[in-house]
């Protein structure tokens, strides 16, 4: 296992949640400390508090990854004698780095918000809201035979040729490739000074934009020339969509029932419910976070029930005269990304080799109880 730095877990990180996902304007990445120090303990929270702090300090953590950033507003300056300045303080002395990732983690496949349709056992969901959409290329390279099976390999494992709901889509060509190695070249066939023909496969896969550096320095790494011939050209395609909250099926149930369900399954002692708990529920929207403004968004799209935070009252009247019914389990719902991302990153790290602790954070950060 190797040890690692924080530019290591961090663009470990942003391959499963790029940056480019973030809505315009987001506060993200790092805020607080440094990366360039080695990590031995990364702790998953969704705030940073100041117990979430003490908690850090206690385990020896050199790196939190956040989903709510703790510096969302520009500070106009950092006073130890505030709770805030006294965060800073505690997180520069003991050099625990924060980084936060916010709306690119709700987009993300696999983030916040696949991560609450899967709780809530949603089936077939697709994007509620979407904000982006993956661009791709078309990347051709040219090998002898002998090496295809493992350049194709090496590639789809990467993430290209992923075609809807397929993996590891190519198309092969068989061809003659010929060059002429000239002086201080070491060919891994034919010798300098004489024309050489080969038996060579053209290989072709789709790739997003965002994999394409990794993908060609993958490929070039197992292919067996000393210069490797390949070529990138843009294609009109559409991509996969991505986008904030999702929306899906469930087995028919009440409002009522269905609210239950979203008590036991986001571990929450009680929902606020817009609408008759006696309507029948069977397509689920769900939205992280504050989504007070996506909920025609729900309603275009057929939802029974909206699943979102901190509903306003006029929204709950909106959504009311829609005839779309809402539950609010509050905010702090979000908290599924630590146990999901810690798992997710904890997997990640292992198969690069990175000998690294990621653990989530235990603190409770939710602010509000029922009395």
């Amino acid at each position: 296992m190797k040890k690692v730095n924080g530019h290591e877990i961090i663009q470990l990180f942003e391959r499963f949640s790029p940056k480019g996902l973030a809505m315009e304007g987001d506060k993200i990445g790092l805020q607080i400390g440094r990366l360039n120090k080695k990590i031995d303990t990364v702790m998953i929270a969704l705030d940073v508090l100041e117990e979430v702090i003490d908690e850090a300090i206690e385990r020896n953590v050199q790196l939190i990854i956040a989903h709510h950033p703790p510096i969302f507003r520009p500070l106009k300056n950092v006073l130890t004698d505030t709770v805030q300045g006294r965060m800073i303080e505690k997180l520069l002395k003991h050099d625990i780095a924060v980084y936060a990732a916010h709306t690119n983690l709700d987009v993300a496949k696999g983030g916040v918000n696949d991560l609450l349709a899967e709780a809530l056992g949603l089936e077939n969901s697709e994007v509620l809201v979407p904000t982006y959409e993956t661009k791709l290329k078309k990347l051709v390279v040219f090998t002898p035979i002998s090496h295809a099976k493992e350049i194709r390999k090496v590639l789809g494992d990467i993430g290209a040729g992923f075609i809807g709901n397929y993996s590891h889509c190519s198309f092969s060509t068989d061809g003659t490739g010929r060059f002429l190695p000239g002086e201080n070249t070491n060919p891994h066939i034919g010798q300098q000074g004489q024309l050489e023909e080969v038996d060579e496969v053209r290989i072709e896969t789709i790739v997003p934009e965002s994999l394409l550096k990794r993908a060609i320095t993958a490929m070039i790494k197992v292919h067996p020339y000393e210069e490797v011939a390949y070529d990138v050209y843009p294609v009109e395609n559409n991509g996969e969509v991505l986008g904030l909250g999702r929306i899906g099926k469930v087995k028919e149930m009440t409002l009522a029932e269905f609210a239950e369900r979203v008590k036991e399954a986001l571990e929450v002692d009680k929902v606020r419910v817009v609408g008759d708990l006696s309507s029948r529920v069977k397509k689920v929207a769900v939205l992280g976070g504050d989504g007070n403004k996506y909920f025609m968004s729900a309603k275009f799209k057929g939802a029974d029930v909206y699943v979102t935070g901190d509903i306003y009252y006029h929204t709950a009247h909106d959504a009311m005269m829609q005839g779309l019914n809402m539950i609010d389990p509050g905010h702090n719902v979000e908290k599924v990304m630590k146990k999901g991302l810690t798992s997710i990153l904890s997997k990640m790290c292992k198969e690069s080799g990175y000998e690294v602790e990621i653990f989530p954070s235990e603190v409770n950060t939710d602010p509000f109880q029922f009395v």
